[in-house]
């Protein structure tokens, strides 16, 4: 069923992003007044087509959901009617071809803005940053952050939420930023400034970073309560039940969830002898925690369990933080722009070695987070597609053959030349570019395997 959902929702997100970005190219054709043959969004056998007339545009939904493309009338792929060549793409101003090429990296970025505008009118539901826990030696130690204070804003931006608060450090060091401003306030509601200084070491990774930082969210103290049971999970295997409250495991107490979980996770396929109540009575049981990978040579204990939380427990640290329309406009506006140049600027540094290539996400990482995203709210599906629609929007961009950017960079050499790079040529480099990709995707593909066995 999980499997089944996170494809859903990851088919979902690519016929959205594509569609929007075909219809890019689309829409600029048609104003330039190129002939477009057909659009269709993925590849393969068509399932669905919609034709006004045998002279207008073929709309189709194909097979194969992830892609999509924008046919039109051109002599370089195939002969064309005496009628058609005053609509073909080749015959077009070079400004004509080059308002189609990039009107679909653009649908993109302007689709991003909406996304989070809509988001920011909505409202986003959140945790607000109160630090629960401090980690020795950490940079948030040297700063002189303390249990209970709660993070204000951050470079003056207001960090209404722990996720804001997190994105906010997040782009910052990726933007190259050695010293950041935190204002924090107190339990006595007293402020204060703290100063994160960071090194390059500290952003190779967001896991780095969060690791480096070595901040706590605060944690509510729950009790020790048996909630949902994964179906091949050792707890369920092992008799537990929804409802059971855990008292002692191998004769210490256990007071709290977050005890619980320590416990376990610090005992792989150890076993634990359990005392249990449920139902007002006593009994006791034994389980041995699943050993799972963790990285870095390390593992884990996991049982299949979670906990059973009262609805209310979390409702006086819970905030909405919302714009109004007109307000939220500019702040879309500036959240598209800063993450697609935060994304340039990790890209750059991944390519200079300064940044690991396990940043890169392949198509299975994404599925996930649109699985993942689309579990936590419809809010979150939407910042996801916000933040993937800004990627595919920046990434089309770059100056890589086969890609829009690529195209785009030809007509720059025609520009300055007087006249197209030969066609010879323009393949050679398109291999090229295709081979790169190709190794991308590869590399990609390959980090996505390493995190599922982790």
């Amino acid at each position: 069923m999980d499997t089944l959902h996170t494809l859903f929702y990851f088919i979902v997100a690519i016929a959205v992003l594509v569609a929007f970005h075909e219809y890019g190219h689309f829409w600029a054709a048609r104003k330039v007044g190129i002939k477009v043959i057909r659009f269709s969004i993925g590849f393969g056998k068509p399932l669905i087509t919609w034709q006004k007339s045998p002279d207008d545009t073929q709309f189709v939904v194909a097979a194969i959901p992830l892609g999509g493309y924008v046919k039109m009338v051109d002599e370089r792929e195939e002969a064309v009617k005496a009628e058609d060549l005053p609509y073909a793409f080749n015959r077009q101003p070079l400004l004509a071809r080059t308002a189609v090429v990039a009107a679909g990296p653009i649908a993109n970025l302007v689709l991003a803005v909406f996304l989070f505008w809509l988001v920011l009118v909505i409202g986003e539901a959140g945790v607000r940053p109160v630090i629960g826990g401090v980690e020795v030696g950490s940079l948030a130690e040297q700063a002189g952050f303390a249990t209970g204070d709660e993070i204000v804003s951050i470079d003056d931006t207001p960090t209404p939420t722990w996720i804001e608060a997190l994105d906010t450090l997040l782009t910052l060091a990726i933007d190259g930023k050695t010293e950041i401003s935190v204002l924090t306030k107190a339990i006595d509601d007293s402020q204060q400034v703290r100063l994160i200084h960071l090194a390059e070491q500290d952003v190779q990774t967001p896991e780095t970073l969060h690791k480096r930082l070595g901040l706590k969210p605060w944690v509510p103290t729950i009790k020790p309560v048996i909630g949902k049971l994964l179906d091949d999970g050792v707890a369920k295997q092992a008799g537990l039940q929804s409802g059971d409250l855990i008292l002692s495991a191998d004769g210490t107490a256990i007071t709290d969830w977050q005890q619980w979980v320590d416990y376990v996770q610090a005992r792989p396929d150890v076993e634990i002898k359990l005392l249990l109540e449920r139902s007002g009575a006593q009994l006791t049981l034994s389980i041995t925690p699943r050993s799972e990978p963790q990285g870095e040579g390390k593992a884990v204990g996991k049982i299949g369990a979670g906990v059973d939380a009262p609805k209310d427990l979390l409702d006086s640290m819970m905030v909405t933080h919302a714009l109004s329309p007109w307000d939220a406009l500019p702040v879309a506006g500036k959240r598209v722009w800063f993450y697609a140049v935060t994304t340039l600027k990790m890209m750059g540094k991944m390519v200079v070695g300064s940044a690991s290539v396990e940043n890169l996400s392949g198509p299975i990482s994404i599925a996930q987070y649109a699985g993942q995203s689309a579990e936590m709210g419809f809010t979150a599906f939407l910042k996801f597609l916000g933040l993937v629609s800004v990627s595919l929007g920046v990434l089309n961009l770059l100056p890589v053959p086969v890609l829009d950017g690529g195209h785009l960079l030809f007509f720059a050499v025609e520009a300055i030349k007087g006249s197209p790079l030969p066609e010879r040529m323009q393949l050679y480099f398109q291999q090229a570019g295709m081979l790169l990709l190709m190794l991308l995707m590869g590399l990609a593909m390959f980090l996505d395997i390493g995190r599922l066995f982790q």
